[in-house]
């Protein structure tokens, strides 16, 4: 495997990617374009078309908000990226807000990011839930109990990570090699005869242009959970050789491949099954690989992608509880969550609160449709507020102007266009879901008055 490839997994799965990355002019184009590649691709291209169908009223609805999604998170990996150059700091992510806003705002944030995180986290593991469920009972199971069967793999990899045990990078590896195999396949199912592509039971004329719009935002929820991911680029900052260059190049051609790797499954979907029934289907890539190999081949499909997800319950198990170690020993966090077994290198705190999360998500919110909702809110509220730190840092930082670092061109275009976007996808979740986003503004106010009554200190703003 390519050595850049291979450092990016390691990282990722010993949960020292901030500091892998602190080497100096070690990332070139290929690197850089690997990496925001492996960011963004991970388990939502596997169960959230068949919730953009469900939110889009016509196949062009459903398209058009895939591409979009994809303009959206160009534009935000580009305003992440000058972020990281004019603010090149280990943890940079979660250390803008402090450094842009008030500390209590920045306590809140980056709270809810971790809550976020948590919801992530459940969302995907029940989405190997559905999958594997299929195999596990003959009748479809009630939503509680794919909430269990999520439970327990975020238990038991709590447990291991809890014992100090990790899963080697050269198993990362393989299942992240596994799953690109997956995306390969469901493409190749375009070779198949499927349903007409534009099938749809009612014409586009019959809508008015309120009813497309609000089918377009709520079709736009999903499609923003499974562009995630490359807001880590604001890390790259100065560890870019010719950042003025490499930088922009690099995000431009991995967003654009991942743009047409994600256009193409969901055409894939649509031609395999048809964009109706794309509406009602759980578990699509399993059906779609079963009508490409028959039961053996769904089979297989269904075992390989659900090692895939415990590979990624166990990565966010062992990187958040180091960001919430980081942001105890700022401060940010009380510093029970600094607390370490050293004989295991086991951030215990840190780790039994994080899976803790993980478990309350699940118990309270059992569907994906649920958390999707909830964390997506919650990412709107950070992705807008840590996008709007870069004109807070273009002025402070105006000395930095020609020394090297990366400066997006047309600008203030791309950071406008990302935080509305953010806006207009949190205000959908609103109106379509108003229990979600008021749940989710409860918990961001909750944080607030945690930081008064608590964690402010005597004589601090």
């Amino acid at each position: 495997m390519i050595p850049a490839i291979k450092t990016f997994f390691k990282c990722m799965i010993e949960g020292k990617y901030l500091h892998c990355m602190t080497t100096k002019n070690q990332l070139g184009l290929f690197d850089l374009t690997m990496i925001v590649i492996g960011l963004v691709i991970g388990m939502g291209i596997f169960r959230t078309a068949t919730d953009s169908a469900q939110a889009s009223l016509t196949p062009g609805i459903y398209f058009a908000a895939w591409m979009v999604g994809g303009l959206v998170a160009l534009c935000g990996a580009l305003t992440y990226a000058e972020i990281g150059s004019r603010f090149p700091v280990t943890g940079g992510y979660y250390k803008i807000f402090a450094e842009c806003y008030h500390p209590s705002v920045a306590f809140a944030i980056n709270c809810i990011i971790l809550i976020s995180n948590a919801a992530s986290l459940a969302g995907v593991a029940l989405i190997g839930s559905e999958y594997i469920s299929q195999l596990l009972f003959h009748e479809p199971p009630g939503d509680f109990t794919k909430a269990l069967i999520a439970m327990g793999a975020v238990t038991v990899f709590y447990g291991v990570n809890l014992a100090g045990l990790r899963m080697s990078s050269k198993t990362q590896n393989v299942l992240m090699v596994i799953k690109i195999t997956m995306v390969l396949v469901l493409v190749g199912s375009l070779f198949l005869p499927g349903h007409p592509v534009m099938e749809s039971t009612v014409a586009p004329g019959t809508y008015s242009m309120q009813e497309m719009i609000r089918s377009f935002g709520v079709a736009l929820i999903a499609v923003s959970f499974t562009y995630g991911g490359y807001q880590q680029s604001i890390n790259f900052g100065d560890e870019v050789r010719e950042p003025r260059k490499t930088i922009p190049r690099g995000i431009f051609i991995g967003i654009l491949t991942i743009i047409g790797l994600y256009l193409t499954v969901q055409f894939a979907y649509v031609h395999t099954i048809g964009f109706e029934q794309l509406k009602q289907t759980r578990g699509i890539a399993a059906v779609v690989a079963e009508r490409m190999f028959g039961p053996t081949g769904k089979t297989v499909f269904t075992v390989f992608l659900f090692l895939a997800v415990l590979a990624y319950v166990n990565v966010l198990l062992l990187s958040n509880p180091r960001v919430m170690y980081a942001m105890s020993k700022d401060g940010i966090l009380p510093k029970a969550f600094a607390q370490k077994n050293e004989e295991k290198d086991v951030l215990t705190v840190s780790l039994t609160v994080f899976a803790a999360i993980c478990i309350i998500v699940l118990f309270f919110m059992n569907t994906f449709d649920k958390i999707l909702g909830f964390t997506i809110f919650l990412d709107s509220i950070g992705m807008a507020t840590s996008a709007a730190t870069i004109f807070i840092l273009r002025k402070r930082t105006r000395h930095l102007d020609g020394t090297g670092i990366y400066t997006m061109k047309l600008f203030p275009v791309m950071p406008v266009i990302f935080i509305l976007a953010y806006v207009f996808v949190g205000t959908s979740i609103f109106i379509n879901t108003p229990d979600l986003a008021l749940t989710a503004l409860a918990v961001f106010a909750a944080f607030l008055l945690l930081y008064f009554t608590v964690i402010r200190k005597p004589g601090r703003p």
